[in-house]
């Protein structure tokens, strides 16, 4: 199991040292979400400040943005990184579409199918001279010139992830994709019961199996040096579990525990703000199955022990920046790699 980093918020010009620091501690990837800042700026600069480490974004928000702006993006963050470039997208959920990206919000899994098809129809017009002829029923692309058209790049075969919870995007990894971001609001139970089952089920009807596409995740620790660090761990994790909960489209996750009932509470207590309430919903027991709690030294191991033979990669639910403790991440990475 490869151990990854994410980016934490941050200004631009900060991101050099951090992703220089990432690399010399030996992390696999460096992950750059979509929350406060536009992921592919930071990734550009990531890449000319390091040599081997992996970049990509967890996740870049589909909608808001076409297939070609997409494909030309990730065809010039390919090349300027000699390959180490990952694409991850994710459709977001409709308040966050439509309230403030101000896009329309319409068949979030059938319209990224078309946005991955569409970006592939135009890496392979740029790389091999495929004729520009796909059209759905949400994308077109079928006109390319010379003057339009960047040309082939040493390293054409861009890695697609995305982002998922429900059966199409399970079933859509399995299809099309290189790979799938498992949601942080997740556990075994979930993966070994339903996602896997679902990304299987996509992979063979591609005439793939489930090992060809790379699973990955962040998970939520629960960790400290002393008792009241441990404390203020469990406190943050349980009021950002809490936040996840409380979105509709991730109640199969509490739902196969039989906690589909707080799910619901949680949503109405987010509607009405009660941030507080919302994480005293979160009870021990989920804790112990949405969460790894242990010393330092135990986190590894523990982690290994929960996702062994169905991860491949894993980056913690922990901010990563430089003057982090070292040895935590080397320890950590060692008991991970087995």
């Amino acid at each position: 199991m490869e151990l990854d980093a994410t980016l934490m918020p941050c200004a631009l010009r900060d991101v050099p040292q951090v992703a220089r620091a990432a690399e010399e501690a030996g992390f696999d990837a460096l992950w750059i979400p979509e929350t406060s800042h536009d992921p592919f700026l930071a990734i550009a600069l990531a890449a000319e400040h390091t040599k081997e480490i992996k970049l990509g974004t967890a996740v870049a928000v589909a909608f808001p943005r076409s297939p070609m702006t997409f494909a030309m993006t990730a065809w010039d963050l390919q090349q300027l990184s000699g390959g180490r470039f990952i694409l991850g997208l994710g459709t977001q959920v409709k308040g966050h579409n439509e309230r403030r990206f101000g896009i329309r919000w319409e068949a979030p899994g059938p319209k990224l199918r078309e946005m991955i098809l569409t970006i592939r129809a135009i890496w392979d017009c740029w790389q091999n001279g495929a004729k520009p002829d796909y059209v759905g029923k949400y994308y077109q692309f079928t006109l390319m010139t010379p003057f339009f058209s960047p040309g082939p790049i040493e390293h054409p075969d861009i890695p697609i992830y995305i982002a998922g919870v429900n059966e199409y995007m399970c079933r859509l990894a399995g299809e099309l994709c290189q790979g799938f971001h498992i949601h942080p609001f997740h556990s075994v139970k979930y993966l070994r019961e339903f996602a896997l089952a679902e990304i299987e089920a996509g992979a063979a009807k591609a005439g793939r199996k489930l090992s060809d596409v790379t699973l990955t995740t962040s998970a939520f620790v629960i960790t400290g040096a002393d008792q009241d660090e441990m404390e203020r761990s469990k406190a943050a994790v349980r009021s950002q579990l809490s936040f996840y909960a409380s979105t509709r489209t991730y109640r199969k996750v509490l739902e196969l525990h039989g906690w589909g009932e707080v799910a619901d509470l949680l949503n109405e207590k987010a509607a009405a703000g009660d941030w507080s309430g919302m994480a005293d919903l979160i009870t021990d027991d989920m804790l112990e199955v949405y969460a790894v709690t242990g010393r330092p030294d135990e986190i590894g191991p523990k982690l290994r022990e929960k996702y062994n033979g169905i991860l491949n990669r894993i980056n913690l639910y922990l901010p990563f920046h430089p003057g982090s403790d070292l040895a935590f991440w080397r320890e950590l990475k060692a008991a991970l790699a087995g």
